[in-house]
Order: C-alpha cells, then structure tokens, then sequence
C-alpha cells in the first residue's frame, strides 16, 4: 500500500503534467509556464516525467491534429530539453526527434489553440499567429472573451433555453464555450470583417456544430457539416453585422433574449454606433420585452472606457457591475483590468434614436 508521501507526489505530478497541458494547448506565456516545478521533480525523481510532459503536448493527438504554432513548439522543446540536460541524465532520442520534427516544420501564419472545459472535452480555434492581420483584430481570442466564457461557465441559468445574439464574435471562443455548456436553444454570432467570418465559420465546425442555411449568404466555405449530440438540439448562425449601418428592423427579426459582447470597446470612433446597436435592441422586439446585455471589456485605455459609460448614461441605458467568475478554468492575465457589465434600458426616451451619432 502506498505511503501518503508518495500519493502525495503523484498528485503534484499530475497537477504539473494538467498546467502543461493546459497552458501549452492555450499558447500561453511560457514564462508563466511550471519550469520551477519540473526542476523541483527533476532533483528528487527521475526524468521520466519529461517524457510524460512530451505525451501531454507535442506529442498529444490534439498536437498532432491541430497544434500550436511552430515556432511556440520550438520555444518549448527548447526549454525542456534544457531542464533535461540540466540533469546530467542521459541523452532523450524522443526529445531531440521531437524537436527536429518542428524545425522542419514551414511556420504557417495561422495556428490552433485549444482550451480545455471542466467537462474534459476541448475547444479548438484557428486563429492568426499575429494580434492584428488583414486589418482587423477579431481574428485572434483576447482576455475578456476569456473571462467571459468562464463567467457564462458559472452561469448558465442566464442562457439556457434562450435566443443568445453575440456582437464583435472573433475568433467564437465566448460562443462557442457557451453553446457546449450552457444550453442555449438558439445562438448567433456576428461580425464584420470578411476575413473574421470566414475563420469562424471554420471555428464553429471544427467543434462540430452544424450552421444554419442562413449562415451562408455572405461569403461560402467548403467545410463538410460534422454533427454531435448538442448540435442537433440548438440552432447555431453567423450572420454579418455592421454597427454603423445595421437597422432597427434587422435587429428586431433577431428576437434576441440576451445579447453578449466581449472586447468590443477599443476604438472611441466606433462607440456611438455600438450604444445605437445596444439601443435598438434594447426598444426593437416586437413583443416589448427588452433583451439582457452583457458586456466584458478589458479596460486598457481608461478614458476611452470612461467615454463608453459615459454615452450608456446620455443614453439612457443603466449600468450594473457584476462579480467575475470564482474560478479560473482558462490560461490567461488574471490580474487584467476585466469588467463585465449588465445593461439595461432605465426608461425610454423619445429624443434618443440615433442620437450618439
């Protein structure tokens, strides 16, 4: 029978080899990443546990089916094969082989990450290796939409069985985490950017969701349609949408229950379009309910935040700050200025219809 030391000692492998996956699939800083753990390990075990990290990240099915960037796996076989040296131990065939693969391997300016739900399953974006490409930022996952997918986690209540309308989509991890956890009966993404459709139009199927018909009468992809147990229960789309000319009559025939927004608040220009969007939405539906709206921003200019709240106020839109979620599930900057607000329309004004523009 095992001494309680050594359970012990398994258990912080485990936990190790868990961070490593994690953190890896998610391209997550690898300066955050457990290197003073694996080096405590390495002083009073063996190394085998080098080969037990490679089968968690380069060598994972998932790697192999959608890996990271190239040049993130050189970085980390680097470094690992660095903590194996450090050991005096003898050379690991599987650990320069690995290495060698990825050096012949032509960097690609897209690449894959992968998070990991509480359920074990994965979500997996094709995203740019690049924070802006082809003019716009939505082709990659930022920290709000992160927080956000943790916060719809905790909450489910707030989107089951409802019509969810999701502005400034991205890369679709926000939506897509919240379909495969949260029940919604109906979800739609929206966008702008040819390029950003396209990719998450792929995103959306590469996790086996099935698009409506009505997802593709902007630009077509040939993906094969892939089912799954959830898919055939909920109604997935993406439609185009553009703050600055999008109509109280096309948002009304949305039907939204609840509407979401992550990291949509960047560029002072944009926000009087955005607060007319969140408006219209809020007096559109034919039967006089009004939608709940959520919205997550990474406040990383203060007076262009400030400049958003202040506009919610002129237009009569309340503001409620809610709690982020308890518990951390995704790799990211926790310590981030993240706020999520709730919006809703405090009374209605005659004056305001299009009045922030």
């Amino acid at each position: 029978m095992r001494n309680e030391d050594g359970k012990k000692n398994d258990d912080y492998v485990d936990s190790l080899l868990h961070a490593f996956h994690v953190q890896f699939f998610a391209m997550n800083r690898q300066s955050v990443m457990p290197w003073e753990s694996l080096e405590e390990i390495l002083q009073t075990s063996d190394t085998s546990v080098i080969q037990d990290i490679l089968q968690k990240t380069v060598l994972h099915p998932l790697c192999k089916k959608y890996p990271p960037s190239v040049k993130y796996r050189k970085i980390f076989l680097t470094e690992l094969i660095k903590k194996h040296e450090a050991t005096a131990a003898e050379p690991d065939d599987m650990l320069y082989e690995a290495l060698a693969a990825v050096l012949c391997t032509e960097e690609s300016t897209l690449c894959y990450k992968s998070y990991l739900l509480p359920t074990g399953e994965s979500v997996t974006l094709c995203e740019s290796i690049a924070a802006i490409s082809e003019g716009t930022t939505g082709l990659v996952t930022w920290e709000a939409a992160l927080c956000t997918a943790e916060w719809s986690i905790e909450n489910p209540h707030l989107f089951s069985d409802r019509t969810v309308l999701e502005l400034g989509s991205g890369a679709g991890l926000t939506g897509i985490v919240l379909c495969k956890t949260c029940h919604p009966r109906k979800y739609i993404f929206t966008d702008c950017h040819p390029s950003v459709l396209q990719g998450l139009r792929k995103n959306i199927l590469i996790n086996g969701f099935l698009l409506d018909s009505t997802s593709w009468d902007q630009t077509t992809v040939d993906f094969p349609n892939t089912s799954c147990a959830w898919s055939k229960e909920l109604s997935v789309s993406v439609r185009r949408l553009d703050w600055a000319t999008a109509t109280e009559e096309k948002l009304s025939q949305l039907q939204a229950d609840v509407v979401i927004a992550t990291d949509v608040v960047y560029d002072p220009e944009i926000i009087p379009y955005l607060i007319n969007v969140f408006y219209m939405l809020l007096t559109s539906r034919s039967d006089k309910t009004q939608p709940v709206i959520y919205v997550a921003s990474t406040v990383r200019n203060p007076d262009t935040y400030q400049l958003f709240k202040d506009k919610l106020d002129n237009s009569g839109i309340g503001q409620e700050i809610l709690p982020r979620p308890e518990k951390v599930l995704f790799p990211y900057d926790w310590a981030s200025d993240i706020e999520i607000l709730k919006l809703e329309l405090e009374k209605k004004s005659d004056s305001y219809v299009n009045a922030t523009i």
